[in-house]
């Protein structure tokens, strides 16, 4: 579960600053509000990460490796070593037979001095087999005078998002202020009761106080896995606030005016019979969908997503004829310029036997080309403009924009978006917005993430189009790939390989240990070179220059190279019909959007 659910709009304590928390001052304040802490209520919701259970004593004897606890004893022993780093080893033991090591790479003279043989300590650690039975990595401790007996916890401790400037003691003896605070269950309750989805889950003010100190009897499996009733009450909550922060902004959206599109559709009818192949049923259902939506008098705001091949292109030029009919303007803007020239390529083959004039605007338009197109766009004559983020810019000004269109929205920011939308309300409306991806969307995901548009789904691919296989192959069969490869160049295929790091790394884990050796494209490069001598090999990633990176992707998109080694710079790149084939390395640190 995320550290922090946003918190509810709340009044009465729960707004109140942090500086009225005891020991808070300016500097603690700055800390915290350089982490979005600000008040009172913030603290409510900034969660625990995860818990450790020191409301119990363990034996060394029962100690398990992986399996974090508490144990209490005294020193036997300390050594003090600098074979190839500092390091510190404490030998602990609690009169049983066997003895705990406690090691530190990091610490301090004053801190050797503290561990004197007959010191008592109290520790919490995760044990691990070690060269003289089980150890403890940098545990936390605490030293015991003699005859002290600290007592155990009633609740298990949490360990919450570390915040700079903040120590661990102080984040939760602040958060423990907090929670003096909350107001009563009846006050802090937002939702009605009965609601679908709230049986069996505890109220706001429970959940909050279960997660911040859980019981020694809670689940703690369940609470990692963030599928405890209390974590579930609180994403049930988020998720509805999101949901109606949406639909508010959904309804703000429709208060606005748009130009209504409702033309005869001359110019879709022309450009669908000029097209060399006929629009499937699925194409055809969207194209109307999209038709009855421009005819309205509020913004469309329609999310199309589908499969690479789908035809979405051709969807989005038949919804540009509609605007350019009406006298508007279209705007297409994609993520990368490789892409938005295919996009500038296709509408000018497709619009521009129909009179339709197409306008280029990139980063790499400049001079006397980049003040003609900004004239044209200007005044009107440049009726449908491709370009990139160069869109979006202060300098460009439309005539009359009626329609944007977005492809692979999902590469480019909300104030990005609304940079471009906000060029056309020049005439008292704004314009329309079609956002287009290639990423499958669930239905449900897309209810919840994009409450504030209508989707529709090309679902359908066109005649001669198979489906895409998918198949996970283990690292040991990569000679198999090779041959493969071998075969699909020499019958005139392409093949793409993408690898996600650029260079060897010597361990390119998640942080928790070793993780599968991530290849690199530079050495998969020269490997797959030396391996198949007959097949042209290409390289890009994104060190290269942009002037490199366009040329090795044109190349290969010119039928110049055959096989293409790449990272994910290629993401939303080229559009290669011939390429029949694509090996992914460590697809498991890819997003479903980048696989896809």
């Amino acid at each position: 579960m995320a550290p922090r659910v946003p918190a509810p709009a709340l009044a009465g304590q729960g707004a109140t600053p942090l500086a009225s928390l005891r020991g808070v001052g300016a500097r603690l304040a700055g800390s915290l509000a350089a982490r979005g802490l600000a008040t009172v209520q913030d603290l409510w919701f900034w969660l625990p990460l995860r818990y450790e259970d020191r409301t119990r004593l363990t034996g060394i004897a029962d100690l398990r490796p992986g399996e974090p606890a508490q144990v209490e004893g005294t020193v036997e022993a300390v050594e003090r070593g600098f074979r190839y780093r500092p390091v510190l080893r404490v030998a602990v033991g609690d009169g049983s037979r066997r003895t705990l090591v406690l090691r530190f790479f990091h610490f301090r003279a004053a801190q050797v001095a503290q561990f004197r043989p007959g010191v008592r300590l109290r520790c919490f650690g995760t044990p691990r087999p070690g060269q003289h039975g089980l150890e403890m990595v940098h545990p936390s401790y605490r030293i015991l005078a003699p005859d002290e007996d600290p007592g155990l916890g009633d609740t298990l401790d949490p360990v919450y998002p570390a915040i700079e400037g903040v120590g661990p003691a102080t984040l939760r003896k602040l958060i423990a202020q907090a929670l003096e605070r909350l107001p009563p269950a009846e006050a802090l309750e937002l939702l009605p009761p009965g609601m679908p989805g709230l049986a069996g889950l505890p109220g706001l003010r429970e959940s909050l106080l279960v997660l911040h100190r859980p019981a020694p009897g809670e689940d703690l499996a369940a609470l990692a896995a963030g599928t405890h009733p209390a974590q579930r009450r609180l994403a049930l909550e988020e998720l509805l606030a999101h949901h109606l922060g949406l639909r508010r902004q959904r309804l703000a959206q429709q208060q606005l005016r748009a130009r209504a599109l409702d033309g005869p559709g001359e110019l879709a009818r022309r450009l669908q019979a000029s097209l060399p192949f006929a629009l499937t049923g699925a194409q055809r259902r969207v194209f109307e969908q999209i038709r009855a939506d421009l005819a309205g008098p509020s913004p469309m705001q329609r999310l199309v997503q589908g499969d690479v091949g789908s035809g979405k292109t051709v969807v989005a030029a038949l919804a540009a004829t509609l605007a350019v009919e009406r006298g508007g303007q279209v705007a297409l803007a994609a993520p990368t310029e490789l892409l938005a020239e295919q996009h500038l390529a296709n509408l000018r083959a497709w619009l521009e036997p129909l009179g339709i004039r197409v306008a280029w605007l990139a980063g790499k338009v400049t001079g006397k080309a980049r003040a003609a197109a900004l004239a044209d766009v200007a005044s009107g004559a440049a009726q449908v403009v491709v370009g990139t983020h160069a869109l979006m810019q202060e300098g460009v000004a439309f005539h009359d924009l009626v329609l944007v269109i977005v492809d692979e929205q999902h590469r480019f920011g909300v104030q990005q978006r609304l940079a471009l939308r906000d060029k056309g309300p020049a005439h008292g409306h704004v314009p329309h917005q079609l956002v287009m991806t290639a990423t499958p969307i669930p239905r449900t995901l897309a209810m919840t993430a994009y409450a504030d548009l209508d989707v529709s789904a090309i679902d359908e691919l066109p005649p001669g189009r198979t489906p895409v296989q998918t198949v996970a192959v283990s690292a040991d069969r990569r000679p198999e790939l090779v041959e493969r490869i071998r075969v699909a160049c020499a019958e005139g295929r392409q093949v793409y390989w993408v690898c996600t790091l650029i260079e060897e790394a010597e361990d390119a884990g998640n942080g928790q240990g070793p993780g599968p050796q991530a290849q690199a494209a530079e050495r998969t490069f020269e490997q797959l070179t030396a391996q198949l001598p007959g097949v042209r090999v290409g390289l890009v990633h994104g060190r290269m220059k942009a002037s490199q990176k366009q040329a090795a992707m044109r190349a290969f998109k010119d039928g110049q190279t055959d096989l293409l080694v790449a990272t994910t710079v290629i993401e939303v790149g080229v559009d290669v019909p011939n390429a029949s084939l694509m090996i992914i390395e460590n697809a498991e640190r890819l997003g479903l959007a980048q696989l896809h």
